[in-house]
């Protein structure tokens, strides 16, 4: 059964699409796309796609590099 999710914070939109039983190319990817209007972060490149693989070792390497800073983060806020 496909899964589809999107989010969108004030800059940028996340989409995420799986399929585990499609065999092809492209049936499982995430997408990560800057927001119009917001010249901070826009670049030529306005998106992003990887495959989930791609996506899983991207978490993996967030968690390790910014676990502790945002666990020190939600810690602080009162």
């Amino acid at each position: 059964m496909p899964y589809v999710k999107s989010k969108s914070t004030k800059r940028f939109s996340f989409g995420i699409s799986r399929n585990p039983t499609a065999k092809r190319a492209g049936s499982n990817i995430l997408t990560i796309a800057t927001n119009s209007g917001d010249a901070h972060y826009s670049t030529p490149t306005s998106g992003l796609t990887m495959t989930v693989k791609e996506a899983t070792a991207l978490q993996s390497f967030l968690n390790d590099e910014l676990g502790g800073y945002v666990a020190s983060a939600k810690g602080n806020v009162g």
